[in-house]
């Protein structure tokens, strides 16, 4: 498909734009937006859905599945097989963070530029391997060697496929899409429990190998067909050559004037001009701070860490102990309550509030805040059931975190490479801080009770407050200098130029039904 704007859109249907802030909405549309569509725009959205957003679900699923999996696994078998009883989950840990850092940003950049049908699943084969190699571990160093490359190899899906959702879909759809697939990867931790029960019970010794090692090779098992499978069905760019092959061309065409109805600019050559318009703007230093703050803010859930300590010697309760199985098992409650809230969120902030993310990133903000003070207060080994119904609920904060990149991709998408760099560079800086915070604020030896990460914590969420503020406040500048340059007066209201969302209305053919 040509580049050039002049010749890609000169032969496209024409384009009528809607101000969806005055346009109602049906309830089922709220649900799910393409209830809404006209019947090609839909139909091409039903494509688009069923390849990258499932293909970026199974992914996200699989990512975290093998992310996690050193977390089940150290709580059956593998902190005694390889005499784990220092730190060195946390160095475990911070290796594979290490290189989940240095592969971010330029795994990111090479989407620009390189086709994702080929990188991303490239990336999933390769950490897929280096999962599977994880099994034969005999010692630390070997188990450090292995986490750091499956972390370099991760690396690039997840902002990687921040960006391409954010090239597909307008900011009615993005909150929900992105959701999903943040959803997703806490349903691949939570089956990460599931599983390495089953694996416990079933397979623990069979063949010699400690079920924990069962588990690395079974969590490879799930995720090399997926990289597979992205090689032929991952769509790339809408204005790439041959984006999709399940998509006709005159649906690639819709697919493109979408995005420029909603402001989303394609690729541009790198230059120095470039560079320069990017590091001037104020967007690259201040969501990335933002992402960072709200990403660490969220406390490291010490409900394991608590249920373990209760078959130490002596019992903290006496006659009080669990198994390995409930070690598991009685967490996850928690996972199923993030998942729902990460959609409630997302449906609401699409669909009533009509695109608005911040508040939402306000309000589990001093959710968070409100939970740390509750833990720091509460006796620690009474009202064994208050203490479950608190865990379950404590990962509430992070299921904002979705709409926090959709809310960077919509600010930012006026420039295709500014928003790949500033999701790149957000969840980069998320993790550098995750790489060193855990050594000093959240110490293994330090839980259940780690009075100083859920300090650590509180401080956080009330950076995120400030951040959130200033944000609104230097778009709301943006907004005013934007009517000082449009009606020549700088004291122009941003009342005058009412920020719009639009929608793509078909007009293909007489038959069409507009959206």
């Amino acid at each position: 498909m040509p580049q050039s704007d002049s010749e890609s859109y000169a032969s496209q249907p024409s384009l009528e734009i809607k101000d969806q802030s005055s346009q109602k909405q049906s309830w089922l549309g709220y649900v799910w937006d393409t209830a809404d569509l006209g019947p090609q725009e839909r139909w091409m959205m039903f494509k688009v859905d069923g390849s990258l957003l499932l293909l970026a679900s199974l992914g996200y699923f699989v990512k975290n599945l093998d992310q996690s999996n050193i977390q089940s696994a150290f709580f059956a078998g593998m902190k005694e097989d390889l005499n784990m009883y220092g730190n060195e989950l946390v160095h475990a840990t911070s290796f594979w963070t290490a290189g989940y850092v240095i592969g971010q940003i330029p795994a990111t950049l090479l989407l620009t530029r390189v086709s994702p049908r080929y990188v991303i699943p490239t990336l999933e084969l390769l950490w897929g391997l280096m999962t599977l190699a994880t099994y034969s571990v005999k010692s630390t160093k070997m188990l450090y060697a292995l986490r750091f490359l499956v972390g370099l190899f991760e690396s690039g899906f997840y902002p990687g496929m921040n960006y391409i959702l954010g090239s597909w879909y307008t900011p009615r759809e993005l909150g929900k899409r992105m959701s999903l697939f943040y959803a997703s990867g806490n349903m691949g931790m939570m089956f990460s429990g599931f599983l390495q029960t089953a694996a416990y019970k079933h397979l623990n010794g069979v063949h010699g190998l400690a079920g924990w090692r069962w588990l690395m090779i079974i969590d490879a098992i799930i995720t090399l067909p997926i990289a597979l499978l992205g090689f032929y069905l991952l769509p790339n760019l809408p204005w790439s050559p041959n984006p999709s092959p399940l998509l006709s061309s005159q649906e690639v065409e819709m697919a493109c004037l979408r995005m420029k109805a909603v402001g989303r600019k394609e690729r541009e050559s790198w230059s120095s001009a470039k560079f320069g318009r990017i590091f001037k703007n104020w967007k690259i230093y201040v969501l990335p701070f933002l992402f960072t703050l709200a990403f660490n803010a969220p406390v490291q859930n010490p409900v394991q860490y608590w249920m373990k300590s209760f078959n130490a010697k002596p019992h903290p309760v006496p006659g009080r102990t669990w198994t390995v199985s409930q070690i598991q098992l009685y967490p996850l409650p928690g996972t199923a309550i993030f998942v729902t809230s990460a959609i409630v969120f997302a449906c609401v902030s699409d669909g009533p509030f009509k695109g608005l993310r911040w508040p939402f990133l306000a309000f589990t903000a001093l959710y968070g805040i409100m939970m740390d003070t509750v833990w720091l207060t509460m006796p620690l080994y009474e009202n064994i059931r208050g203490h479950f119904l608190y865990f379950w609920f404590a990962g509430v904060p992070s299921a904002t975190g979705a709409l926090n990149h959709a809310w960077t991709s919509e600010i930012c998408g006026d420039d295709n490479e500014l928003r790949a760099i500033v999701v790149a560079l957000g969840n980069d800086l998320a993790y550098v801080i995750t790489a060193i915070a855990p050594n000093f604020v959240w110490k293994t030896l330090d839980f259940p009770r780690a009075t100083r990460g859920y300090h650590y914590s509180i401080i956080l969420h009330c950076l995120s407050l400030a951040c959130i503020s200033l944000v609104l406040c230097l778009l709301w500048r943006d907004r005013q200098r934007k009517a000082g340059e449009i009606y020549g007066d700088t004291d122009s209201s941003v009342a005058d130029i009412p920020e719009k969302k639009v929608q793509v209305v078909e007009n293909v053919d007489e038959s069409t039904v507009t959206a």
